[in-house]
């Protein structure tokens, strides 16, 4: 499932807020997010809209694909809409009871305020709520939610749009190393040949068959050390990530991609044959991470 527009990468980080009123309520939801390996949803709310936090996360998982998302939301009533507190009834008959027959044996009879004082007597009566209003509310609080949620979406496509040409760059970067270090590479053969003739004249100048036996032990070596394989790789792995920047949510897939990127660079160092080789290897590698870095960051 895609959430991104299509062609265009998405972060992980960014912010969403929205306001919502109803029937003398007011709420604000704030939608937060950062890095993630997977989509992880928390939610925050007021006590008894206990299926807030299922429509949330539902909310949550319709729009993105992944990182740590935190969505908060405050309510409050305004005076006047708060319920009225009530007597119950059932509690005072126990207190009277109980005072009378203290008085009864001497102790002095409470007063009016002394018994409303006392714990469950005065009580407030949320529950005389009408579940419809209350069904209608938490529908409410649920929708701006949604609006959050959006926002947040938006605020990490942003974050994509930033990320993007960063992301080519560094592709492009790595696309003109592979490019450089094939044409070392094709010097790599004849380089090889020349060190191990010089290394065997001055060990056998004068040994039988010198010259085939040159031949036959600098190929061996020039195909240990042959790389075209790893620069096949390298370039074809430059084109899936160009690929996979085309078709968001990518962020896992090229998180992948550049283990093999690395796997790619490390072999080829391992069998450099010449100090140029080597170095444009190394430098193909600080670009990798370099790039590693970015591709953390997107969806």
């Amino acid at each position: 499932m895609s959430n991104a527009i299509s062609g265009q990468i998405s972060g992980m980080t960014g912010f969403g807020r929205a306001d919502g009123t109803l029937d003398g309520w007011t709420w604000t939801v704030e939608a937060r997010s950062v890095n993630g390996r997977t989509l992880e949803t928390r939610f925050r709310g007021p006590g008894g809209f206990d299926n807030l936090e299922r429509l949330a996360k539902a909310a949550a998982q319709a729009r993105l694909n992944r990182g740590q998302v935190t969505l908060g939301l405050q309510a409050k009533r305004a005076e006047g809409f708060e319920p009225a507190p009530r007597v119950n009834e059932a509690v005072l008959a126990t207190y009277l009871r109980l005072a009378n027959q203290l008085a009864e044996e001497g102790a002095t009879p409470p007063s009016a305020d002394g018994l409303l004082a006392l714990r469950g007597v005065i009580e407030v009566a949320e529950e005389d709520e009408d579940a419809d209003a209350r069904a209608a509310l938490e529908a409410a609080m649920a929708a701006t939610v949604e609006h959050a949620l959006d926002a947040l979406k938006a605020s990490r496509l942003r974050e994509g749009e930033q990320l993007t040409p960063v992301i080519h760059d560094f592709v492009g970067a790595i696309e003109a190393l592979v490019a450089r270090a094939e044409l070392e590479a094709s010097a790599q053969t004849e380089a090889i040949r020349d060190r191990f003739t010089r290394r065997m004249a001055d060990l056998a100048p004068e040994a039988p068959g010198l010259d085939e036996r040159i031949f036959l032990e600098a190929a061996a070596l020039a195909t240990k050390a042959d790389v075209r394989e790893e620069l096949d790789r390298l370039a074809a792995h430059v084109a899936s990530a160009r690929a996979l920047l085309q078709q968001p949510p990518a962020g896992r897939k090229l998180d992948f991609l550049m283990q093999e990127f690395m796997r790619e660079a490390n072999t080829l160092c391992s069998k450099s044959a010449t100090t140029a080789l080597t170095g444009i290897g190394l430098e193909l590698k600080a670009v990798i991470e370099q790039l590693r870095e970015q591709v953390q960051n997107v969806e």
